[in-house]
């Protein structure tokens, strides 16, 4: 029996091509800035949300880290959701590297923070306070069940930033979902933004990376930040080709994860025990509850693992699931069949 594994987007292999392209790579030393692979996806990528410069990083949570680095100085505020990855899963990085003052705003269950809370929450120049000089966004966002930012909330919180002299930083790990549910150019929901941090491990399909965006001072400034927390790469030029190939041939397929994630929160919204409205489904993560006595998420979990299928208890009753380019439309029925056979027993 093959396993489905949707555990995240993250367990994908790299495709043949990127293979081919990592064996087939030119390299240099990227520390000493020779390394015309890295060069390239770093060009490529710039270009293509719309940005002057860009760095090649080994992970998203690095590039953010980098990045609040950069917009922030020791004791500096730094305004985002509590839902947030940057706030959530990152270890607290910006805190014990850079001694930046997390301010955390509820998260709506789209993903958005309400616009008048957020400029309320702007410190005003008071000796007593940490002084606000960044906001964080998330698209899409991962504990709002990959939810999407849209352009006019993007902009109204890019316009805000600009109006109150701060920056705006987007944690983009899966940016490209966002535009391509959308239907928008990716350069269009970045506009009012300093710097984007967008994965090239997760539904792009490489096999380690992320790009760091924003203007050539800030690029500047941010290479600077990855040597500081370890983050110089020699020969990367191997990695950075698969990279490339997830950029250039990874990015409209992803559609095919929306529409299997749609369907699955469709096939398994109505078995007993399940709370989820397949409406909220919006990209490749969906996350529901359970209440169902006698039965917690773990065990869940464990039940579906017997029959194959992979997937996350995420705390309280949550569980998610997160499609990806292995699975395929047949996986997610034999799926969907594997919750009734649990929860119908």
């Amino acid at each position: 029996m093959t396993t489905i594994d949707l555990r995240s987007d993250t367990v994908t292999k790299p495709t043949p091509a990127m293979r081919r392209a990592m064996y087939d790579a030119e390299v240099g030393d990227d520390v000493l800035g020779d390394d015309p692979t890295v060069q390239r996806l770093e060009e490529m990528a710039a270009a293509r949300l719309g940005k002057e410069a860009a760095l090649f990083v080994p992970s998203g949570t690095m590039g953010n880290l980098i990045s609040l680095l950069v917009h922030c100085g020791r004791g500096d505020e730094v305004i985002l959701g509590d839902q947030a990855h940057t706030y959530v899963y990152e270890a607290g990085g910006s805190s014990a590297v850079g001694g930046i003052h997390p301010r955390p705003l509820p998260n709506l269950p789209d993903g958005r923070i309400d616009l008048a809370l957020l400029e309320a929450s702007i410190r005003p120049d008071d000796i007593h306070a940490p002084r606000t000089t960044l906001i964080t966004l998330e698209n899409t966002h991962n504990r709002c069940g990959g939810a999407i930012l849209p352009v006019a909330y993007m902009d109204a919180v890019g316009e805000l930033a600009q109006r109150r002299g701060l920056r705006l930083h987007l944690d983009g790990a899966r940016i490209f979902n966002a535009a391509v549910a959308l239907g928008v150019d990716v350069k269009t929901l970045v506009r009012g933004c300093d710097s984007v941090s967008f994965c090239l491990s997760k539904g792009l399909g490489a096999p380690v990376g992320s790009v760091v965006v924003g203007s050539a001072a800030f690029i500047h400034e941010a290479r600077r930040a990855r040597k500081l927390v370890g983050g110089g790469m020699r020969q990367a030029g191997v990695i950075a080709a698969a990279g490339i190939v997830a950029l250039t041939q990874m990015v409209d397929r992803l559609a095919e994860d929306h529409v299997n994630a749609h369907r699955l929160a469709e096939g398994i919204a109505s078995l007993p025990g399940i709370i989820l409205d397949p409406a909220t489904v919006q990209t490749n993560i969906v996350i529901f509850a359970l209440d169902r006595p006698g039965l917690t998420p773990s065990q869940l979990a464990a039940q579906l693992a017997g029959q194959g299928v992979w997937l996350f208890a995420i705390g309280g009753q949550r569980l998610r699931a997160v499609t990806n380019y292995h699975v395929t439309a047949q996986d997610i029925e034999r799926t969907i069949a594997a919750f009734a056979a649990i929860l119908s027993a």
